[in-house]
C-alpha cells in the first residue's frame, strides 16, 4: 500500500502566488489553496493537513492569530510564514510563536522546494518521537502486579533467586496471565538492568520475515531488502532478549536459533561473516513443549537449551485471591486514562469477579475493567454494571441449589440491573421510570421492595 502524499495548504490572499507555489510543489504533494485564515481554519476541520504556507498578512484574521489556532489544535502540522522583506521582524515573531521557518515573497522555486521538504522531514521526525513516547508511556504503565496469593508468591521469590543469573529463562503460561511483564521483571532485577531489553513477539510476524526480523539481512539479500537491517539479536546484544511464543518458531530457525545460542553468534540473511553478540535470552510459551517434541514440532535439543531456568505463571483461577488487588490497579490505570474519578468497585462486585474462572486470565479482567470505566457514569461500579456471564458464574459457583432455583436467582439478577439502570437513566425519578417502563408505579415499587432496590434510591437521592 502507497503511503498518502503529504499536503500542503497554500494560505494566501494573492492568487498569483497561491498558483505559483501550487506549480512548485504539486509534483512532489497534495496542494490546497484558500485565500483567507478563516477558510485555512474550515478546511483542517475536514482535511488532514500536514504543512502550510501561511501569509502573514491576510484579510480577516491575520496569520499570526491562525498560527496560534492551528499550533494549539494541530500541534504536528508544520507552518512555513510566508512574510515581505521588510516585515521580517514579525516573521521572527511567528517563529517564536511555533512556525517552523519563514518565506520571503521574491522567494526561488528551488528555495521553497527544499524549504517545504524540509518542514516535510520535521513533521515524520516529531510524529516519530510522539509515537515512541506513547510507547515509553505504555510500557511504563504496564507493571506486575503480584498479589496476595501464595502462587504468585512463589515465583516472585523464584524470580528473585534467578534475576542476576545468566542462565536462560523459559517462562510457561496461558495466554493472558503476563509472560512478558514478568520477563520485564526479571530483566529490571537483573545486574544489567539498564541494558535494553528487546521483545519478539514471533507469532506476530509474518512467516517469511521473522529470519529478517531475528538476524538481520544485508542489502540486497531479497527483493525489496533496499538497505542493510540490523536483527534483533544484534540490538539486544549487552541486554536482554526476550522471545514470545517460542513455540510458533519454524523448525528451520530453531535451528538457526540454537546455533546462535551455542555460539554467542549469528550471521544476517545475505551476510558472509558471522557477527559476535552477547545477551540474556528468555523465552515463553503457551505451548506445551514437551507434547511439541514428542510430536515433532519443536527441536528437542532446542527445548533443553531453553529449559535452563523454568518459570510457570499460575493462571488467574489459581491467583483468584489477586482479583481484587488487579481490578483496583486497572481501575486506577483507566481512570487516569479515560479521565474518571471512579471511586472504587463495591464489595459484592469483587465477590462476584472472584466467582468467575476468567478464561482469558489477567488480559480479560483488564478489558472488563477498561469497558466498565468507559461506559459509567456512576462514582462506583456495582453488581448491575458487571456483564450476564459473570452472574451466571456466581450461580453456579453457589452449588447445592436445584436448577430451578439458579433459573429464579438468575431471573432476579437480570431484573434488578434492569430496572436499577432504567432508575439511574432517569436520575432515579420513580414515577418518570415507571412511565417510561410503561407499568403502573405501585408495581415499580413492589418490585424495587422486593429486590431491595428502595433503599438503594434513598441513599443516591440523599447524596
Amino acid at each position: 500500500m502507497e503511503p498518502r502524499p503529504k499536503s500542503v495548504l497554500i494560505v494566501d490572499d494573492d492568487e498569483g502566488t497561491r498558483d505559483t507555489l501550487a506549480a512548485i510543489l504539486r509534483h512532489d504533494f497534495r496542494v490546497l489553496r484558500v485565500a483567507s485564515g478563516e477558510a485555512a481554519l474550515g478546511l483542517m476541520e475536514k482535511e488532514t493537513v500536514d504543512l502550510m504556507l501561511l501569509d502573514v498578512r491576510l484579510p480577516g484574521i491575520n496569520g499570526l492569530d491562525v498560527l496560534k489556532i492551528v499550533k494549539e489544535n494541530h500541534p504536528l502540522c508544520q507552518v512555513i510564514v510566508i512574510s515581505a522583506l521588510n516585515d521580517l521582524e514579525t516573521a521572527v515573531l511567528a517563529m517564536k510563536q511555533g512556525a517552523y521557518h519563514f518565506l520571503s515573497k521574491d522567494f526561488e522555486y528551488e528555495t521553497v522546494r527544499s524549504l517545504v521538504s524540509n518542514a516535510a522531514e520535521r513533521q515524520d521526525l516529531s510524529r516519530r518521537v510522539l509515537n515512541l513516547s506513547a510507547e515509553v508511556a505504555e510500557q511504563h504503565d504496564r507493571e506486575l502486579v503480584v498479589g496476595p496469593s501464595a502462587a504468585m508468591r512463589e515465583v516472585m521469590e523464584l524470580v528473585q533467586k534467578v534475576a542476576k543469573l545468566s542462565a536462560t529463562i523459559l517462562i510457561l503460561g496461558e495466554s493472558g496471565t503476563g509472560k512478558e511483564l514478568l520477563a520485564r521483571r526479571v530483566h529490571k532485577l537483573s545486574s544489567d538492568d539498564q541494558a535494553a531489553f528487546v521483545a519478539v513477539n514471533l507469532a506476530a510476524i509474518p512467516t517469511d520475515l521473522v529470519e529478517s526480523t531475528l538476524f538481520g539481512h544485508e542489502r540486497g539479500a531479497f527483493t525489496g531488502a533496499v538497505r542493510q537491517q540490523i536483527g534483533k539479536f544484534e540490538l539486544a546484544s549487552g541486554g536482554t532478549l526476550f522471545l514470545d511464543e517460542i513455540g510458533d518458531l519454524r523448525l528451520d530457525l530453531q535451528a538457526k536459533l540454537l546455533r546462535a545460542i551455542q555460539e554467542s553468534e549469528i550471521e544476517r540473511v545475505g551476510g558472509v561473516r558471522p557477527i559476535r553478540t552477547s545477551f540474556r535470552l528468555m523465552a515463553a510459551t503457551n505451548v506445551n513443549l514437551d507434547r511439541a517434541v514428542k510430536e515433532g514440532t519443536f527441536r528437542e535439543d532446542l527445548y533443553y537449551r531453553l529449559n535452563v531456568i523454568p518459570i510457570r505463571v499460575p493462571p488467574l483461577r489459581e491467583r483468584i485471591e489477586d482479583v481484587p488487588e488487579l481490578a483496583r490497579f486497572f481501575l486506577r490505570r483507566y481512570n487516569t486514562r479515560f479521565r474518571k474519578r471512579i471511586q472504587g468497585i463495591s464489595d459484592s462486585t469483587l465477590d462476584i469477579l472472584r466467582t468467575y474462572w476468567w478464561p482469558g486470565n489477567i488480559r480479560e479482567l483488564e478489558n472488563l475493567i477498561e469497558r466498565l470505566v468507559a461506559i459509567t457514569d456512576k462514582d462506583w461500579i456495582t453488581d448491575e454494571d458487571l456483564p450476564y456471564e459473570l452472574h451466571v458464574a456466581r450461580l453456579e459457583a453457589a452449588g447445592g441449589t436445584s436448577g430451578e432455583n439458579r433459573l429464579e436467582q438468575a431471573m432476579t439478577t437480570f431484573e434488578r440491573a434492569f430496572l436499577v439502570r432504567a432508575l439511574d437513566k432517569s436520575g432515579w425519578n420513580v414515577t418518570a421510570t415507571a412511565r417510561a417502563l410503561g407499568i403502573p408505579l405501585s408495581t415499580l415499587k413492589f418490585k424495587m421492595d422486593r429486590l431491595e432496590i428502595r433503599e438503594l434510591a434513598r441513599r443516591i437521592r440523599g447524596n
